[in-house]
C-alpha cells in the first residue's frame, strides 16, 4: 500500500548487489584498480554510439568482463546480463549534453546514460569507487559494510520507535473500550505509525542494496512491523469521514512532509475532521481496526457489522441476539465476536498493566 517511490533505483540495485554475477564483475575490476565503463544494453541507440573496439558475443561471465576490462575501453553487456557483446570500444555521446563530472570516462558515462536512457557503469582507478548512471540518475554503490553499518542502525532505531507506537496504540485501544478517544489521540496514533513505516521503507532500500548479505536484516524487519501498516490503514478508515476512502487519505498521508507530519492538524484535515480542537474533540471509531483483530471473522462480515451498528461501541454493546440479526452471522459467530471483543479488552488491560 507504499506509494512507489525510487523503483527505478531499487530496480538497478538489485541489479548490482552482492550475490550477483554482475557485482562480482566490478568487485573483480574494482580490487584490481584497472577501472573500468561498462554499459548495460545493447540497443540501436547505444551501437550507434560505439566505434572501434572488436565484437565478442560470448557467454557473460564475472572472470571475462575482469580481464576484459585491462584494456582502455568500453564493455557493452546486453539487457540480459547474459552476454558480453564487445569490448575495448571507443564512445561517442553527444557532446553537447550537459555533465559536470571531470574524468573522462565518468563525463562520458553520464552522456551515454542521459542520451540512450541505458545503465551505465563507471569504476574509478584512483578513487576505487563504482558509479551507476541512468538517464539524468546518478548513484554511487557503497561498500557493503558501510550499507550494514546504517542497516543496523536504522534497525536500531526502529526498535526504539515501534516500542512508541505500542505504547501509543495500547492507549488507544483502552480508549476505544471505553469510548474516549480524542482527534488528538487517533492522529497521534497515525502519526507514529507513519513514522516507522518511513524508516522501514529506508531500512528495504538498504536490504536491496546489500542483496544476499541482507538477510538478517530483513529478517529482524519482519519481526518488528508484522501487522503495523495494515493496522495503520484500518485506524484511518475508522475515523475518516463516511464519504472517503481510507486508501486515498493512507496516500495523502505519506505525501506529507517531515514538518508537515509533525503538526496533527493536517492529518486531522486530511481524515476530513479540519479546524476543530484535537484535545477537546472525542471520536468514536466505526470499529475496523479492533474487529480485525478477532479471528476467523471474514472482512465482508466485519463491513456488515460495521453497517448494522455504525460505530465499535455499539458492536461491544449488542447482545447474542443483536449480533443474530446481521447478515452473515449466526449464533456461532455470534459467540465468536463476542468472545474475542472480551478476550482483546483483557489482553489491553494486562498490557498496560506491564
Amino acid at each position: 500500500m507504499r506509494i512507489k517511490e525510487d523503483n527505478e533505483i531499487k530496480n538497478i540495485l538489485k541489479l548490482v548487489s552482492p550475490g550477483t554475477s554482475l557485482r562480482e564483475g566490478l568487485d573483480n575490476i574494482l580490487r584490481a584498480k584497472t577501472g573500468g565503463l561498462i554499459i548495460i544494453g545493447d540497443n540501436e541507440n547505444v551501437m550507434k554510439l560505439v566505434d572501434g573496439g572488436f565484437n565478442i558475443n560470448s557467454e557473460y561471465t564475472p572472470a571475462y568482463v575482469y580481464e576484459l576490462a585491462k584494456m582502455d575501453g568500453a564493455i557493452v553487456i546486453s539487457g540480459d546480463l547474459k552476454k558480453i557483446v564487445c569490448a575495448n570500444a571507443q564512445l561517442i555521446p553527444d557532446s553537447t549534453i550537459a555533465t559536470f563530472e571531470t574524468g573522462t570516462r565518468h563525463r562520458t558515462a553520464q552522456r551515454i546514460a542521459r542520451q540512450t536512457g541505458t545503465l551505465v557503469i563507471a569504476i574509478s582507478q584512483r578513487r576505487n569507487i563504482i558509479t551507476i548512471y541512468k538517464g539524468d540518475l546518478k548513484y554511487i554503490l557503497q561498500d557493503s559494510s558501510v550499507i550494514l553499518a546504517r542497516a543496523n542502525q536504522a534497525i536500531q532505531t526502529l526498535e526504539k520507535y515501534v516500542n512508541v507506537l505500542e505504547k501509543v496504540i495500547n492507549n488507544l485501544n483502552i480508549l476505544e473500550f471505553q469510548d474516549l478517544t480524542t482527534l488528538f489521540d487517533v492522529t497521534t496514533a497515525i502519526q507514529r505509525t507513519e513514522m516507522v513505516m518511513r524508516i522501514v521503507e529506508e531500512i528495504k532500500k538498504y536490504i536491496v542494496e546489500l542483496g544476499n548479505e541482507g538477510r538478517l536484516i530483513s529478517m529482524q524487519l519482519n519481526e518488528l512491523i508484522k501487522y503495523i501498516e495494515r493496522d495503520g490503514i484500518l485506524l484511518i478508515k475508522d475515523y475518516c469521514n463516511d464519504q472517503a476512502d481510507g486508501d486515498e487519505i493512507y496516500k495523502e498521508v505519506q505525501k506529507l512532509s517531515s514538518e508537515e507530519l509533525i503538526d496533527l492538524d493536517n492529518l486531522s484535515k486530511l481524515l476530513g475532521h479540519g479546524g476543530v480542537s484535537l484535545v477537546d474533540t472525542l471520536i468514536s471509531p466505526k470499529g475496523y481496526r479492533i474487529l480485525s483483530k478477532i479471528p476467523r471473522i471474514p472482512t465482508s462480515i466485519i463491513e456488515n457489522l460495521i453497517k448494522h451498528f455504525d460505530s465499535l461501541k455499539h458492536v461491544i454493546k449488542a447482545s447474542k441476539e443483536d449480533l443474530d440479526m446481521v447478515e452473515g452471522i449466526g449464533e456461532a459467530r455470534a459467540t465468536a465476536i463476542r468472545n474475542g471483543l472480551k478476550r482483546i479488552k483483557e489482553q489491553i488491560y494486562l498490557k498496560k498493566e506491564l
